[in-house]
């Protein structure tokens, strides 16, 4: 049945109109000057002018002088000495999430638990009597006790009242007594979920549940109105475009989300392009196998692969480690998917030519996945890219592995800046020479497509630049960067978040540099960033963000 309802999400996407974006199409070519473009094209690395036609593809790149002779009647765009780069691509991403954390009380930032009752009680102030109070973003290792925290921490504010909040990493939530009495089945004594853990104090549960122990909360948790979801997607698509997003990989979409995808292409209302990874079960891979890659015929919204989990997060500490975690001896992480059972559906998709997308973050999971696709991987005919999800711990004799299949290594560099305070406690110094290796994956020829995995981090890829190219954080510590040697290239950055996100979307065709025959998506910032101390990266301003040739936002104006 539920095969049948993605077949009938996408049943259209074949046939939908073209979506413009926020503008109408041009009525001839379009000409941008005045501006510095980096195009990222070995061909012509640096333009001053850029032509495009009327169905938003790049005609030209060149010199300003020449392409107004060559243009006569082209609209002209001054670009007032902007800077210009390919369009921004988040190639891990959740895009639902976002925007319903754009609804819900924002706990990104508290530095302890009073802080959160705080803010959950100003939100609840604007929730009708009982409603459920949700929230995410917590991180106990920004706290003073650095420990996992208990119902009885929320249950003096919020007695009656559901209180359900994600963690940061999406990898573990903590309820209130009165969200665990919601519950069907009961939380307490020494039984455990598959692929999940209870956090319990002499057999009683704390309110903390990890993984797929979450499924529990989430299930008596009242479905959100189609109406909020609407008003969920419109805002996460605002959300990306102001920072410059061009395209988001979105990780995990539901037969419901792919639907209200197709809508809002159909109705040419989506601003950026969407390569949807549908999560994990078994009826959207055989909806894939029956049907193929799905491509919408308005050119931004594409479905082609499925997302999986083999193991949890490293910092609620359920990344699978090959060794102990180095602060909890005895304990080494929680298989979401066992790998007997990923084999079955590695070895299915690679029948189906399925792309794959499977999140592994500690050493043992990217190893478990690499065998899994070194078993099953087919490439006689053609490129499968299948993926690894954020290989933040390898195991440093895996590192070329990962070439050596052609298996991406899809990271996100938010991701060592935010974890690198506490990263050491969980892993120990041993292990660090694999975590969060660029230039090692680098220099072994691994190409990796960068990403945020927004709304665990921000949106903005400004972020994910300056993470990148410094491995510092907000205040510029520590100094010189942690494992400094991992630091990346400005150039090597964004190349991660344009050309190897494209490629890793099979768009490269498409989009990822500015060159004659691709879209014309693009970015407008408010300087050259080559030119820029790294300290300025994550405040560069962005003027404009322009999908097909048309903006779909532009500071200062409330748009899309």
């Amino acid at each position: 049945m539920r095969a049948l309802l993605l077949s009938l999400a996408i049943g259209s996407m074949l046939s939908g109109p073209t979506a413009l974006g926020a503008e109408a199409l041009p009525a001839s070519e379009r000409l941008l000057h005045n501006v510095t473009i980096w195009t990222l094209d070995p061909a012509q690395p640096e333009a001053t002018a850029m032509v495009w036609g009327r169905d938003g593809r790049i005609i030209a790149t060149g010199h300003a002088d020449a392409l107004f002779g060559r243009f006569p009647s082209a609209e002209r765009i001054d670009g007032a000495r902007g800077f210009v780069i390919p369009g921004l691509i988040d190639a891990h991403a959740h895009l639902m999430n976002l925007g319903h954390a754009l609804m819900r009380v924002d706990l990104a930032g508290t530095t302890s638990k009073q802080q959160i009752v705080e803010r959950l009680q100003a939100f609840a102030e604007e929730l009708p009597p009982g409603a459920w109070l949700l929230g995410r973003g917590w991180d106990q290792n920004r706290w003073a006790e650095r420990e996992f925290p208990t119902a009885a921490d929320l249950d003096a504010a919020f007695p009656d009242r559901p209180v359900w909040l994600r963690r940061v990493d999406g990898h573990a939530g903590w309820a209130n007594s009165a969200a665990l009495r919601r519950v069907e089945r009961e939380l307490d004594g020494d039984w455990q979920p598959d692929g999940g853990r209870i956090l319990r104090r002499d057999g009683r549960a704390t309110g903390v549940l990890i993984d797929t122990a979450m499924d529990l909360l989430d299930a008596v948790v009242p479905e959100a109105s189609d109406a909020t979801r609407e008003q969920a997607l419109h805002r996460a698509l605002a959300e990306s475009v102001r920072f410059g997003l061009t395209g988001v990989h979105d990780m995990g979409v539901s037969l419901d989300d792919l639907a209200l995808y197709r809508r809002f292409a159909d109705a040419g209302a989506l601003p950026l392009r969407i390569t949807a990874y549908a999560d994990g079960d078994g009826d959207a891979l055989t909806a894939l196998c029956a049907f193929g890659p799905m491509q919408h015929a308005g050119g931004r919204l594409q479905m082609r692969g499925v997302k999986l989990y083999a193991d949890g997060a490293l910092g609620s500490r359920g990344a699978v480690l090959l060794a102990d975690y180095h602060d909890e001896p005895g304990h080494r992480g929680l298989w979401v998917t066992r790998p007997e059972q990923l084999d079955q559906t590695v070895a299915r998709a690679q029948r189906c030519g399925v792309q794959l997308a499977v999140h592994a973050i500690g050493d043992a999971g990217n190893r478990a996945v690499l065998d899994l696709y070194a078993k099953h991987l087919d490439r006689s005919g053609g490129e499968p890219r299948w993926r690894v999800e954020h290989a933040q711990v390898v195991a440093l004799d895996d590192i070329a592995r990962f070439a050596t299949l052609g298996v991406l290594a899809s990271m996100q560099p938010t991701h060592a800046t935010s974890d690198m305070p506490w990263a050491g406690d969980r892993l120990g110094p041993q292990r660090l020479g694999g975590a969060y290796a660029w230039q090692r994956m680098r220099e072994a020829g691994v190409r990796m497509p960068f990403g945020s995995d927004f709304p665990v981090e921000a949106v903005d890829p400004r972020l994910g630049l300056h993470a990148a190219v410094t491995r510092q954080d907000a205040d510029g510590n520590p100094p010189g960067g942690w494992l400094p040697e991992q630091r990346m290239t400005l150039e090597q950055a964004l190349r991660g978040f344009t050309v190897e996100a494209a490629h890793a979307g099979f768009a490269e065709a498409e989009v990822g540099a500015l060159q004659p025959g691709r879209r014309a998506d693009f970015v407008v910032l408010d300087g050259d960033p080559r030119r820029l101390g790294s300290d300025r990266l994550r405040s560069l301003p962005i003027r404009s963000t322009w999908v097909d040739g048309a903006t779909v936002f532009e500071a200062g104006r409330d748009r899309p």
